[in-house]
């Protein structure tokens, strides 16, 4: 069975205008009383943010005034302590040059103040960022890399542009962080909703799955990053935020992918790699600290969004909340878990 890509909850409230004809002076009559429009009125029709599927509070809109900023953070030692992790909606941790790997910090319902180290984008992050219609804020690119982002229509903001700012307290290059808010500022945009990142349900509809408490997802022989459920949520064991600024992961979503070569050498020599989002793939969702095996698929257009499907075929939603994406090679990358 087809699910919708979006959840719409949507109340009405009937109010039922009943009046009394006066009785005409020398004579009785009656008639069938009418509704009155003007008494009649039905509930706003609940809103759900694009990239957590959580409802919109009373009283506000999910169509802001700026669109999605997606922040590409450094993720190594060197990065300590990131900033405004916690207030970012979904985060996808890419491969990058070195075994290493990058964060693409997704943010929209709630803009910080400061975030940051800011590091470079790569052509890993066009179709990464393409299905929010965002802007990305980074440090900048290689040539080829810019020419690539360019052509594939993506808004981008980088040092020099509103809002950014080098920390005298760190050495370069892991000192560039960026006031969020003023980047918000100066990507004013129409106000319109974004397009949901994920098909988000609720976790009543999910499959029972199996219990699975720790989650290794190593994306080379020199990375893993460690998960524990406790809680009520995931819980990044190595993570580079501080305990306060921790990103809070109601989800972890496993896609497992290939990688291609980007082209060209990093300074160090090392050969930059390509994640190949597009196809289809086996993928692992993690929840309530229980693990669901699912397949993922995204169409060629970039734009296009990730859909689930269990083992079986059917849809899968994603329930709704904060959700940590791992693109995992399928090549140098495992994924263990144990109870």
């Amino acid at each position: 069975m087809e699910l919708p890509v979006r959840r719409v909850a949507l109340t009405l409230s009937a109010l039922t205008a009943t009046g009394l004809l006066l009785t005409a002076c020398g004579g009785g009559s009656s008639s069938t009383p009418e509704a009155d429009p003007t008494q009649s009125s039905s509930a706003p029709v609940a809103q759900f943010w694009p990239l957590t599927g959580l409802e919109v509070p009373s009283g506000k809109t999910a169509a802001l005034d700026h669109p999605v900023l997606v922040a590409k953070m450094d993720n190594t030692a060197s990065s300590q302590p990131q900033v405004g992790l916690s207030q970012a909606d979904l985060v996808v941790e890419e491969l990058v040059e070195g075994g290493l790997t990058r964060l693409a910090a997704m943010y929209y319902s709630d803009i910080p103040t400061n975030v940051g180290p800011i590091r470079s984008m790569r052509a890993s992050d066009i179709p990464v960022v393409k299905p929010t219609n965002g802007s990305m804020v980074t440090s900048g690119a290689a040539n080829k890399t810019i020419a690539l982002i360019k052509a594939a229509d993506i808004p981008f903001y980088t040092e020099g542009s509103k809002g950014f700012y080098r920390s005298t307290q760190r050495p370069s290059p892991y000192n560039l962080f960026a006031h969020l808010d003023q980047v918000a500022k100066a990507a004013k945009a129409k106000a319109t909703t974004p397009p949901d990142y994920l098909t988000w349900g609720s976790e009543n509809d999910l499959p029972k799955g199996i219990k699975v408490t720790t989650i290794g997802a190593k994306f080379s022989a020199g990375h893993t990053t460690q998960w524990e459920f406790t809680n009520g949520t995931y819980h990044n064991l190595n993570s580079n935020a501080p305990a306060g600024d921790q990103f809070p992961a109601t989800n972890v979503l496993v896609l497992r992918v290939k990688e291609g070569d980007a082209g060209y050498l990093d300074p160090a020599g090392n050969h930059v790699p390509l994640t190949l989002l597009v196809g289809k793939g086996n993928a692992l969702l993690f929840h309530n600290g229980r693990m669901v095996a699912a397949n993922w698929q995204k169409d060629k257009a970039p734009d296009s969004q990730i859909k689930l499907s269990t083992k079986k075929g059917d849809a899968l939603e994603v329930p709704a909340g904060h959700t940590w994406i791992e693109l995992v090679p399928v090549d140098g990358g495992n994924v263990s878990f144990k109870k």
